[in-house]
């Protein structure tokens, strides 16, 4: 079975989204192909198919115009089907432990110099905690706390060796020019940030 699905001129995080529906109407193992304008999309779609336990690859085929290649396994997505019933989704409790989420280089309003000082002792005092949250998501302007220049990266880099598990909107990389300047954590997009929340026992926002 083989399907090809155009992505490109989409927003994150649909090409996320409709590569999983895509994959999910494979019936039998096959090849899915799917057409993207930006290395962002590559680098999530590269995410969802190891997530998947889907082989994949990646081609430029010219400028902004990129191929994902993965292998589907039918069985993977029997075994997502039947892992929760319909009756049983509600009665599920949030199992991802405690995630914080930072949209923003600043903590709190006013004073902007005032609120980049309040966010970088928020981290460096979760930094310094005994408990490590199992997500720290950054999005928007927090996207810079993650990048060179941040005062806050080796913070960060001892939370994520600690056993956090750190990520950046990749959309909000891009947008501010800093996709190249990650220095912690990996890039992730709105489905995996929303699939974090939905799983988290509790959301702390700065």
């Amino acid at each position: 079975m083989e399907k090809t699905i155009d992505c490109r001129g989409m927003a994150c995080p649909l090409p996320v989204v409709n590569a999983k529906n895509a994959a999910m109407s494979f019936t039998e193992d096959g090849t899915l192909t799917v057409l993207v304008d930006n290395e962002i999309a590559v680098q999530n779609l590269g995410k969802f198919a190891k997530k998947k336990g889907f082989a994949s690859e990646s081609e430029t085929k010219g400028e902004n115009d990129f191929a994902v290649t993965m292998q589907v396994k039918a069985e993977a997505n029997a075994a997502e089907l039947t892992q929760v019933q319909p009756s049983q989704q509600a009665a599920a409790a949030p199992s991802g432990g405690k995630t914080v989420l930072v949209g923003a280089n600043t903590m709190g309003t006013g004073d902007e110099k005032l609120g980049k000082n309040l966010m970088k002792a928020f981290l460096f005092a979760l930094a310094s905690q005994d408990e490590v949250p199992a997500n720290i998501i950054f999005f928007n302007t927090g996207a810079y706390l993650t990048c060179e220049g941040s005062d806050s990266v080796q913070d960060l880099k001892g939370l994520e060796g600690a056993g956090a598990q750190i990520t950046t909107c990749g959309t909000c990389l891009d947008y501010y020019g800093l996709k190249e300047k990650l220095q912690v954590g990996s890039v992730s997009n709105m489905y995996d940030i929303v699939e974090t929340l939905m799983a988290s026992a509790v959301v702390i926002r700065p």
